[in-house]
């Protein structure tokens, strides 16, 4: 095990913590908040001397494995959450310690579930004359869904210079951080490919800000929505979430454009990549995108035909019906509407969507579709062996024979998931006494990143009446969904810190 690579590696990444902290604390400026600045140059004088202590000497042994990969991933998760969370305790937004990390982890990993209050809202929109201002302190909160969006140790890796990584070796980081099945190099090099997939990354993002702009949202809010929706996060700037877009004029345009660009943020970067290269073919023959297409379409439908009487207009259905659809399947966690009313059938539906989730190589969460498929397909073979012992048949995905260690790792996902689904569930119940709905859906949206759940976790609610307990629980839930568990497994492996 080399632990020094590690701590290398380690050091870096709250170094560039550490620098992009700059960017709130620029925001605090230029809205004159200079009380919260402190809330920003703390943190950073502490990521700084931490992260170059870790850093000041690089390892004569650079290699680093698939085992140093799943423990790197898994640690650095845990440690930029507990540095992350400074700005929120000592702006003293989220006084609590573990208010405040449940926050960040929520934020880093994308999930959107919230411990603040209406009142918390306040102090971001009250007039400067009746509270202190906290612009910056709630762009890092959304920033923070955009920097997790793609992965914290993916932008290292664009960024580090390519002599202080092997490709051969990175790619074991770069597998064990990036949601899928499987995560290949798109080009030859993991810095290449990092700095692809964050430059498509940011030039979406960017698109977003000009169309909400251009929709008579102001630039702040436009920036902040679009942190949150490219790392399909959920994090809002207003205490009704997206129901009133702040009072703008054009909800439903940029209701629309939201709900798009949810979307987008859901498909695999790999079909971007491939339509930039000029191969547009190849991208539209993605079978897990049509998958996700056929679930996205039959969902709107089913829900929007099933409110249709909560709204009694077509248009205000079908809208309702693909923000919602695309705000869960994405795993993004924007409202527009409290669905906590809604029918039966359309809770059911969403429910069902948190546990799908979106693409493999997306930013969003959950089981992923390529999971789910190859998980079917494998058992319907196996069906069909059983009918036809002598039938030769095989997986097949994307146009090509699935491998029997893929078969093997999309079982031993969700026999894992399973597990620790269930005990997440058994331990909260011990610590607090929600519904059952209201216990069942907070699990399930931690655990695959959605944010809002039914019952008094829906969208119009928060998790600040869970247990200091539960909330640790819930923040673990929300780092084993989001690194796709085994990572955070290998932290709780005696085996692996004895170097074993």
């Amino acid at each position: 095990m080399n632990f020094r690579m590690i701590g290398y590696i380690l050091g870096r990444l709250l170094v560039v913590e550490g620098l992009l902290m700059a960017l709130p604390l620029i925001v605090s400026a230029i809205y004159g908040e200079y009380e919260m600045l402190m809330a920003f140059l703390i943190p950073m004088a502490v990521l700084f001397s931490v992260g170059l202590l870790l850093s000041f000497r690089k390892p004569k042994n650079m290699k680093i494995y698939a085992k140093e990969g799943f423990l790197t991933v898994g640690l650095s998760w845990v440690v930029v959450s507990l540095f992350g969370c400074l700005p929120f305790i000592i702006s003293g937004l989220i006084p609590n310690f573990v208010g405040a990390f449940f926050e960040t982890v929520s934020g880093f990993t994308t999930t959107g579930a919230s411990v603040l209050s209406s009142a918390d809202f306040d102090k971001l929109w009250a007039p400067a004359s009746a509270s202190v201002g906290m612009h910056g302190v709630f762009l890092w909160r959304c920033f923070t869904h955009w920097i997790g969006g793609m992965g914290v140790l993916v932008f290292v890796l664009a960024i580090m210079p390519q002599q202080e990584m092997s490709s051969s070796h990175m790619v074991y980081v770069m597998r064990a951080e990036m949601p899928g099945p499987k995560v290949d190099k798109i080009v030859s090099t993991v810095k290449k490919t990092s700095a692809i997939m964050y430059g498509m990354y940011t030039a979406m993002t960017f698109i977003q800000v000009i169309f909400l702009v251009s929709g008579g949202l102001g630039i702040y809010e436009s920036l902040c929505i679009s942190f949150s929706t490219a790392g399909t996060g959920g994090f809002s700037v207003w205490a009704d979430n997206m129901v009133s877009f702040g009072g703008i004029a054009n909800i439903e345009y940029c209701t629309w454009v939201v709900s798009v660009f949810m979307f987008l943020f859901s498909i695999n970067f790999n079909v971007y990549f491939l339509i930039l290269t000029g191969k547009v073919t190849s991208a539209l023959l993605s079978e897990e995108l049509w998958w996700f297409i056929g679930i996205v379409m039959t969902a709107t439908a089913l829900i929007a035909l099933n409110i249709y009487t909560v709204y009694w207009n077509v248009s205000d259905s079908i809208r309702h019906a693909f923000f919602q659809v695309a705000t869960i399947l994405s795993t993004t966690g924007f409202a527009t509407a409290d669905f906590n009313l809604w029918p039966n059938l359309s809770k059911t539906l969403l429910l069902i969507l948190m546990f799908i989730g979106a693409c493999a190589g997306s930013t969003g969460g959950g089981m992923k579709v390529s999971r789910l498929v190859i998980s079917f397909k494998s058992a319907w073979v196996e069906i069909c062996h059983m009918i036809h012992p002598r039938q030769v048949k095989r997986v097949r995905f994307e146009r090509k024979s699935v491998d029997n260690d893929t078969i093997k790792g999309a079982f031993a996902y969700i026999i894992s998931y399973g597990f620790i689904f269930f005990a997440s569930l058994i331990i909260v119940a011990l610590f607090d006494r929600p519904s059952i709905e209201t216990l069942f859906s907070s699990v399930a949206s931690t655990i695959n990143n959605v944010g809002p759940g039914l019952g008094a976790a829906g969208p119009m609610s928060n998790f600040a009446f869970y247990s200091p307990a539960s909330l640790i629980v819930l923040s673990l839930d929300m780092l084993f969904g989001r690194l796709e568990i085994f990572p955070m497994m290998m932290l709780f492996s005696p085996s692996v810190w004895r170097g074993k």
